[in-house]
C-alpha cells in the first residue's frame, strides 16, 4: 500500500469496502482518498484500501483458455490513477471495521514517519552488543541524549560511515572518521557545531553560539591553552554520550545538580592540589542560606555556582567585581553600598565589598545581631568606640530594636482583642505597614547612615503605635460592653422580680374575693 501524504487533515473515503480499494492523494494540507474497484480475487478485507496501477482495471470475464497452455491472468498492480466507473456505481460500505481501523491508523503513520525514516546506525548496533562496558555504555547512554532527540547520530561527531557493515568501513578515515578527540581539542570539537550560528538555528534559534570563545576567557580555558589537561572541558560538565537538555532534571547542569557537578573536581583535595584553590567550597555552600533555598525550598531561582562564577566563562569574582555579582540579585543593597562611606574605605583597603561581612560560599542568613556595638556584631571588627561608624552602628541597631519591640507589643494586644471577639482586622492589616518599614530599615543599613534609617523607622513606629492604641481601644470597648451587659442583666432580673410579685398580689386578691 502506498500512502502519499503531505498534510495533517484526513478526509475519510465513504466508498472503501471489501470490493472497493482506496487511493490517497495529497492535496494541499488535506489527504484525499478515492476508491477504485478491485478484482474478484482481491475481494478480501486484507486488500481493502489498495488502489490498482494504471492499465490493470479488472475484467469480470474469464480469459479464453488455449489448449495445452496454462490460463494467463494479468495481475493487477497497485497504481495511482483516476477512479474507475465502478467506483461511481459501487455501494458504499464504509462501516467495515477493517476500513475504520485503517483510517484511524493513518494519522499515527503520518506522525511516526520521521522516526521510521531515521536511518539505523551500525555504530550503535555494534557497540550495544559488545561485552566490554566501556564500549557498550556510550551506545546505551545515547538513547537519552539530546543530540539523538534532534536526529543526530555518532557520525555527526565522530565522522565515518554509519551504514557500513564492517568495523573498517564504519571507521574509514576517507569518510571523515575522527574517533575520540584529545582533551586539548574538545572545545573546538564541540564548537564546530555549537559555534556555527547558521547550523544551530536549525535546532534552537535561541541557543548562544559564543560558548567556545567564552570558554577560552575562563580560568579553565586559559589553562587548557597552556597545555594543562586537568581543567574542565565541555564533557567534564555536560557529560559525553548522555548529554541532556539544561531544563531536564536529570541533566548534570540542571540548577539542582550544578553544585554537585562542580564538586566532582573542586571538592577533591587531591585533584585541586597544585592549583592553590581550597576544596571546601562545596561543603560551605551546603550550609549557606542559598543552598537551603535551593534544595529545601526547591527554589530554582536561588544562586548556585554558575550564577556567581559564570558557566562557560567561569572565573572567580575579583575584589572589584564581587559587588556586581551579588548586585545581580541584591540590587538595592548594592546601590546603597556604592553611595555609603564604606565604599571608599573598602576600596582603599582592597576589601571585597559584600564578602567581607557576609562571606562567600558559607553565606549565613542575615540577622540583626550582625549590626551594632554589642558582642557578636560585625561592626566592632573594624570600628572602635571613638569613631563615627561605631556610633552610627549603635544608633541604627537601637532604632531597629525599638521598631521590633513596638510591632511585637501592637501585635500581641491586637491578638488579645481578636480572641476576645473584637473586630480588629483593619488595625492588624495596617500594622503590616510597620513590618514593611522594618524590612526597609534592614536594607537601609547598607547606607551606613543613621539618618536614612531614621526616615523609615519613625513612620513605622507611628503605625505600630496606632495599632497598639487600636488594640487598647478594642479591649476597653470589650470591658464597657461587659459592664453594660451586667447592668442590663441586673435590671432585667429586677423587672422580673417586680412582675413576679405583682402576679402574686393579683392571685391573693382573687383568692380573697372568691371566699
Amino acid at each position: 500500500m502506498k500512502l502519499l501524504a503531505s498534510g495533517l487533515q484526513l478526509n475519510r473515503c465513504p466508498a472503501a469496502s471489501r470490493s472497493m480499494g482506496v487511493r490517497f492523494r495529497a492535496n494541499g494540507f488535506a489527504v484525499r482518498c478515492e476508491a477504485v474497484a478491485l478484482p474478484r480475487r482481491y475481494d478480501h478485507p486484507i486488500f481493502a484500501g489498495y488502489a490498482l496501477r494504471a492499465g490493470s482495471a479488472p475484467s469480470t470475464a474469464r480469459p479464453k483458455a488455449t489448449p495445452g497452455a496454462e490460463p494467463k491472468t494479468k495481475e493487477p498492480r497497485l497504481r495511482r490513477g483516476k477512479a474507475t466507473a465502478s467506483h461511481r456505481t459501487a455501494k458504499p460500505h464504509s462501516n467495515s471495521p477493517l476500513v475504520k481501523f485503517a483510517l484511524a491508523m493513518i494519522p499515527l503513520l503520518l506522525v511516526s514517519m520521521p522516526a521510521i525514516a531515521q536511518q539505523k546506525s551500525s555504530c550503535i548496533e555494534c557497540h550495544q552488543r559488545l561485552e566490554d562496558p566501556k564500549l557498550s555504555a556510550p551506545a546505551k547512554l545515547f538513547d537519552n541524549d539530546i543530540h539523538r532527540a534532534r536526529n543526530l547520530s555518532c557520525n555527526d561527531c565522530h565522522g565515518g560511515d554509519p551504514t557500513a557493515s564492517t568495523k573498517e568501513g564504519a571507521k574509514d578515515p576517507r569518510k571523515g572518521y575522527l574517533g575520540r578527540p584529545r582533551t586539548l581539542d574538545i572545545p573546538a570539537y564541540c564548537g564546530k557545531c555549537h559555534s556555527d550560528a547558521n547550523l544551530m538555528k536549525r535546532f534552537n534559534p535561541s541557543l548562544r553560539v559564543d560558548q567556545e570563545r567564552e570558554y577560552y576567557t575562563s580560568v579553565h580555558g586559559m589553562r587548557l591553552k597552556e597545555g594543562d589537561q586537568r581543567p574542565a572541558t565541555c564533557i567534564s560538565c555536560h557529560s559525553v554520550h548522555g548529554i541532556r537538555a539544561v531544563n531536564d532534571p536529570l541533566s548534570s547542569v540542571y540548577p539542582l545538580n550544578v553544585a554537585d557537578t562542580c564538586a566532582k573536581c573542586h571538592a577533591s583535595a587531591d585533584y585541586m592540589r597544585g592549583f592553590n584553590i581550597p576544596s571546601d567550597q562545596f561543603a560551605n555552600f551546603k550550609t549557606s542560606v542559598h543552598a537551603k533555598a535551593l534544595y529545601e525550598k526547591q527554589d530554582l531561582s536561588a544562586p548556585t555556582c554558575n550564577d556567581c562564577h559564570g558557566n562557560h566563562g567561569a572565573a572567580p569574582p575579583g575584589i572589584t567585581s564581587v559587588a556586581n555579582v551579588c548586585g545581580q540579585c541584591h540590587a538595592r543593597q548594592a546601590e546603597l553600598f556604592q553611595k555609603s562611606p564604606h565604599k571608599a574605605a573598602f576600596d582603599q583597603r582592597e576589601l571585597g565589598e559584600c564578602v567581607t561581612c557576609h562571606s562567600n560560599h558559607a553565606i549565613a542568613a542575615p540577622s540583626d545581631q550582625l549590626l551594632g556595638t554589642s558582642q557578636g556584631s560585625l561592626c566592632i571588627n573594624c570600628h572602635s568606640p571613638s569613631d563615627k561608624g561605631f556610633v552610627a552602628a549603635g544608633q541604627m541597631r537601637s532604632m531597629i530594636d525599638q521598631l521590633i519591640a513596638s510591632i511585637d507589643s501592637s501585635s500581641q494586644i491586637l491578638t488579645r482583642a481578636e480572641r476576645a471577639g473584637m473586630e480588629v482586622s483593619r488595625p492588624k492589616f495596617e500594622l503590616k505597614g510597620a513590618t514593611d518599614a522594618l524590612t526597609h530599615a534592614r536594607v537601609l543599613i547598607h547606607s551606613s547612615s543613621a539618618d536614612e534609617v531614621s526616615k523609615v523607622v519613625v513612620p513605622g513606629l507611628q503605625v505600630a503605635e496606632k495599632g497598639y492604641q487600636s488594640g487598647v481601644g478594642a479591649l476597653a470597648e470589650r470591658t464597657f460592653r461587659r459592664k453594660g451587659l451586667l447592668v442590663s442583666l441586673v435590671f432585667i432580673l429586677f423587672l422580673a422580680m417586680v412582675v413576679y410579685l405583682k402576679i402574686r398580689q393579683i392571685e391573693r386578691k382573687a383568692t380573697t374575693a372568691s371566699t
